[in-house]
């Protein structure tokens, strides 16, 4: 160690500087790694996530696609007693308009909307007062044969039509299994008239608003002005047809009658049913110097009538203005009604009939 010193103290002022330098970085280095060994780094704690409760979420509703802008289809059926056990896809069917014709007897105009109902008929012809239901929903027309004026009037109005005279085998089919005369045989699909739509070019997107308001929750219908009970429905049209309902409260809706009998589909066997009723009165006439006794419709107008959902008949009144504007209904207080989610029959009967609501 000695010798060490006496070495040290020969040594040039810059070497002994030189020299300490390196020792004390010695000294630090192996201090560092000595606090390295013995100090313990703390755990890093995970942050806290504020997890949101989500809101559940609100009923929508089912019968139709409320943000859908695509047009729907309005189709005649044939709803004569020899057809009436083939009527098919009804059910489907969002809004049905039933409506006296010729002869006493009633036609239905059903409206399909996104759906892809396999079969829909008996398709049976037009007649021009129906039109005006057709251009209140700006919807495809759709039908098999027409009468003289509805011919006239579907041109002069500019309806996107699609007639099963000119497209049977195509967009129309027959079936030769029914045992009924050829012109109660006419039916056809949502994928076939999807198809005839496109291929004619019709406008695809529609520029009217739904006809009716929904409401996904059940609506509280005990606050109107005149409720009355409505467990059971009798609308007669003629002394040949007369429709009724009867309230299931089970399971909410109404189970559908022709002339006393449960109206069923051809293809399920299952009894129309109906969530809303419409009912209301409009006169009609027969048509002058027509040999068959084809009807007008004075349907411009206003008048009152009755919404019935759920075991109870609402008064409302009614208004529609021209041809191709939309009916308007409202409750006694002057609000436009809104209708409980599902489907609506509209029931369009002749003046001076026989109505029963019990």
């Amino acid at each position: 160690m000695k010798k060490l010193f006496r070495k040290f103290k020969r040594l040039s002022i810059k070497t002994k500087i030189l020299l300490l330098i390196i020792l004390l970085a010695i000294i630090g280095g192996a201090s560092f790694g000595i606090y390295k060994l013995v100090v313990k780094e703390e755990p890093i704690k995970a942050k806290e996530e504020k997890v949101e409760k989500k809101k559940p979420e609100e009923p929508q509703v089912q019968i139709v696609d409320l943000n859908s802008k695509s047009r729907p289809y309005a189709v005649m059926i044939n709803n004569i007693n020899v057809a009436r056990p083939y009527q098919s896809g009804l059910q489907d069917a969002y809004i049905v308009y039933e409506i006296i014709v010729e002869g006493g007897i009633t036609r239905y105009m059903a409206l399909f909307k996104d759906t892809d109902t396999a079969r829909i008929g008996s398709v049976r012809s037009a007649r021009h007062y129906f039109l005006d239901y057709a251009l209140e929903n700006d919807a495809y027309f759709v039908h098999w044969g027409w009468s003289t004026q509805a011919q006239s009037d579907i041109k002069t109005l500019g309806i996107n039509n699609i007639n099963g005279l000119t497209y049977e085998g195509k967009y129309f089919l027959r079936d030769n299994n029914i045992k009924a005369a050829s012109e109660h045989r006419g039916y056809t699909r949502m994928d076939l008239l999807k198809e005839a739509a496109s291929k004619l070019k019709y406008r695809s997107e529609t520029n009217k608003d739904l006809l009716l308001n929904y409401s996904a929750k059940e609506i509280d219908t005990s606050t109107y002005e005149g409720v009355i009970p409505a467990n059971n429905v009798k609308i007669v049209y003629s002394n040949v047809i007369t429709t009724s309902y009867t309230y299931d409260e089970a399971n909410k809706n109404y189970k559908r009658f022709v002339n006393g009998q449960e109206q069923k589909d051809y293809i399920t066997g299952e009894q129309y049913t109906a969530k809303n009723i419409i009912t209301y009165q409009v006169s009609n006439t027969t048509r002058v110097n027509d040999i068959k006794g084809r009807q007008d419709l004075n349907n411009i107008g206003s008048g009152n009538g009755y919404y019935i959902t759920n075991g109870v008949a609402i008064p409302i009144t009614w208004e529609k203005k021209t041809r191709s504007s939309q009916t308007v209904y409202k409750f006694l207080n002057g609000e436009e009604i809104t209708v409980n989610d599902g489907n609506t029959f509209i029931q369009i009967q002749p003046t001076n009939k026989e109505l029963t609501i019990s």
